[in-house]
């Protein structure tokens, strides 16, 4: 039997990048960017993205594109409900009718982040932002479709690769001698590493269990805020020799630091079906953010 041939959207952001790497030994990657030998992978033209697709015929569809600009999306609802919402829905169809499966990757934004218990896939969702309506719609297009899909919802994504918030606290720790971080949101930093591992060992598994398709909760274990999450960069960073002016790191409520979009302060997920549908172990976050400063620093 021939390698599947595994059409990859978005593939130079923080989770297609790692994709990359991740989905290579199932089969035969196409790395879409939005225009590429005269293929288009730009979802906000998703007339030319469906004949793209549709020339390409590819068994498996991973879109890791989207519109993440959280506080943007505020001001461009349009976009975002183009990006997050139609344009997986037009490749939902697509995958339907050409009998591929579609992996997507959705957000703890779906949720209205009350209480304090962690969120399964069953939970009642109440999207506070333009995002987190605009990624809802998105899911619910592709579970209406009827294609054979998996969707991810994730938390606080992070990577070794252009910025992040670790390197903003890293750089800001550097300059000054007190930083106010919010620490009334609760979630779990949780690495584009392991969404791209995650992903190609659940599509491995789906290969010889088509009942596996559907909805999942993918994040780090543990939880943390804001707050402990900077903490703990900057103690691990100073272990580690990194000379750094900080004295304080104040811990501050959501409210002192207004922004456009509302955020939820419960991100917990419960990742439970995820874990025992595919056998896995999430690693703890400080693992993951970990790796990743040893890399960025090179200790």
């Amino acid at each position: 039997m021939a390698p599947p041939k595994i059409l990859l959207l978005g593939p130079n952001g923080q989770v297609g990048w790692e994709l990359r790497r991740a989905l290579a030994p199932l089969g035969r990657v196409i790395a879409l960017g939005r225009e590429h030998d005269g293929l288009c992978g730009d979802l906000t033209h998703p007339g030319e993205l469906a004949g793209s697709v549709r020339m390409l015929r590819p068994d498996i569809i991973v879109n890791a594109a989207a519109h993440t600009a959280v506080d943007k999306a505020e001001s461009e609802p349009a976009l975002a409900e183009l990006l997050n919402a139609r344009a997986p829905a037009t490749l939902a169809r697509l995958a339907a009718e050409l009998g591929a499966t579609l992996v997507h990757y959705s957000t703890d934004y779906v949720f209205d982040g009350s209480g304090e218990q962690p969120r399964d896939e069953g939970a009642a969702t109440g999207p506070l932002s333009v995002y987190g309506r605009s990624k809802l719609a998105g899911e619910e297009a592709i579970q209406a479709s009827g294609c054979r899909h998996l969707i991810f919802r994730t938390s606080w994504v992070y990577a070794a690769r252009g910025g992040n918030f670790a390197k903003t606290m890293l750089r800001l720790a550097g300059e000054r001698e007190q930083l106010r971080v919010i620490a009334d949101q609760i979630g779990a930093p949780t690495g584009a590493e392991l969404i791209a591992d995650v992903t190609a060992h659940a599509l491995r598994a789906l290969a010889q269990r088509p009942e596996l398709a559907g909805l999942y909760h993918l994040a780090a274990d543990g939880q943390t805020s804001w707050h402990g999450y900077a903490e703990h960069v900057i103690a691990w960073a100073r272990r580690h020799g990194q000379d750094l002016k900080v004295q304080t790191v104040e811990a501050i409520p959501t409210s002192a630091y207004p922004t456009p979009a509302q955020r939820p302060l419960n991100s917990r997920l419960d990742t439970t079906r995820l874990r025992e549908a595919f056998g896995l172990h999430l690693p703890p976050w400080q693992s993951g953010v970990e790796r990743m400063l040893t890399e960025f620093l090179g200790v």
